[in-house]
């Protein structure tokens, strides 16, 4: 059976996006099980960095790919930005065809030539994993392409993604084609060859599969985009015609509806499912409520919120409530405190017996944690992006498991120098949100307070079905 890659472009089809959105994106393609993330190609230095870094540091299955560019500079920011994470490519995207070459490079082929080989040289320099696109491949005079092809293989190109840019090629006509260019290049048995066919037709994802089957080994492909196959289509035809195709793609099926659902309605294609409206909901919900809303008015707030609570919950929830109400108006983000310190109580499964964190401007944060359970010490030791960062790593380490991280919050509680802290934490399992909160005067140790207590209503709720 051979297992054939897909690489995710969703975050480089879907430009409107919120630094958060791409963030949440970023997570559901590494639990869907996606063998590459292609990164937005990075337009602010400071900004898109940033968020490549971000992402590096939480993807845990996904290599992450980003654009080298076409300059010696734009190939060093690249490999910087992409530098921290745990499986790294960049990619080197130039066209094959004359009229392309004209009209983007204003180069004639061997000049083109020229400036490509020197483009793969400077990013496997800087990077163990290189892949070129052939842009307008399909369209491309065939010596050329032959040769540019040879020379991104010669300089250490890893990946070689045969494009056809104008879409307008039947899945037989396709077939030939990369039939052809296999035969008139051998070289290619040396690498992963992948394919990216534009959706001009509607036949897409036909022509790919159809190349697949006759060799290539990568597939583009994604969420909510109508120019290029579509994730959740493909991968279904992997799922029913795989076995007797003898390919096989290590998607999560098992979640590839739920999470293609929820990315769609991120990107704006797709109707909201109610998980994935909570996953914002927090942050674009400015409902404001007084001592006159009943109960349903606040449960339904509460359920906005994505928290799905029994009736006895949502009671105390209610209680607490008018208390607060008499004092202030109540906002949703008070109603995500009250949720978290008083909805879902769960005996202390895990108890926290000390931590310790390092933390500076010239070393990586790192965290020892040591927590109790049923009369065993279980301790973690990590390093991450941040000293709560390496906190919340040391946790899944001695939990053994990793919970998607839905929303982390700190605020002040009182003023001065030790003042204390509130953090509120909500972590996602199987789809169902569940929030923890944690007051210390150390804001870190109210953070893995904060995380503890959504476990323990996790485990205690999962010990009870």
């Amino acid at each position: 059976m051979k297992r054939i890659i897909v690489s995710d472009m969703t975050l480089q089809r879907h430009t409107s996006l919120s630094f958060k959105e791409k963030i949440e994106i970023a997570r559901h393609l590494d639990h869907l099980k996606t063998d590459v993330i292609h990164m937005p190609p990075i337009d602010n230095v400071k900004t898109d960095s940033l968020l490549i870094r971000t992402v590096s540091a939480f993807i845990k299955y996904s290599a992450l790919c980003v654009d080298a560019g076409t300059t010696e500079e734009s190939v060093n920011i690249a490999a910087a930005a992409i530098s921290g994470a745990k499986r790294a490519r960049l990619s080197v995207k130039l066209p094959v065809s004359a009229v392309q070459m004209e009209y983007s490079f204003h180069k004639k082929p061997d000049k083109m030539l020229d400036i490509s080989r020197k483009l793969f040289a400077m990013a496997k320099a800087k990077c163990a994993d290189v892949e070129f696109f052939a842009e307008d491949a399909t369209r491309a005079d065939r010596d050329y392409l032959r040769r540019v092809i040879c020379a991104a293989i010669e300089e250490g190109v890893n990946t070689v993604t045969v494009c056809d840019d104008e879409g307008i090629m039947l899945p037989d006509e396709f077939v030939t084609f990369f039939g052809e260019l296999k035969k008139d290049i051998p070289e290619l048995e040396k690498v992963n060859v992948g394919i990216l066919c534009k959706n001009s037709i509607g036949m897409a994802t036909a022509s790919a599969f159809m190349a697949i089957r006759s060799g290539a080994n990568e597939m583009k492909c994604a969420v909510g985009a109508s120019d290029i196959p579509d994730t959740e289509s493909f991968a279904s035809v992997f799922s029913l015609c795989g076995d007797r195709c003898g390919v096989s793609a290590d998607i999560n099926y098992n979640e590839l509806h739920r999470i293609t659902k929820q990315i769609g309605w991120i990107c704006g294609s797709e109707s909201a499912p109610s998980s994935a409206k909570a996953a914002l909901a927090s942050d674009e919900d400015n409902s404001v409520f007084d001592i006159h809303d009943t109960i349903e008015t606040v449960s339904d707030a509460v359920r906005r919120l994505g928290y799905d609570l029994s009736d006895e919950d949502n009671a105390r929830i209610y209680e607490e409530f008018k208390k607060l109400a008499e004092k202030k108006k109540v906002t949703t983000k008070d109603l995500d405190a009250l949720v978290a310190s008083v909805a879902m109580q769960a005996a202390p499964v895990y108890k926290l017996d000390s931590y310790v964190i390092n933390n500076g401007n010239i070393i990586s944060s790192s965290a020892q944690i040591k927590l109790s359970r049923d009369g065993e010490m279980l301790s973690g030791i990590s390093m991450g992006d941040g000293p709560i960062d390496a906190a919340f790593r040391a946790l899944e380490q001695i939990i053994g498991h990793h919970f998607e991280l839905d929303d982390f919050q700190i605020q002040a509680v009182t003023e001065g120098k030790e003042a204390v802290g509130s953090a509120l934490i909500k972590l996602r399992n199987n789809g169902k949100l569940y929030s923890g909160n944690g007051i210390s005067t150390d804001i870190i140790g109210a953070s893995i307070g904060a995380y503890i207590n959504a476990v323990n209503k996790i485990v205690n709720e999962e010990a009870e079905r």
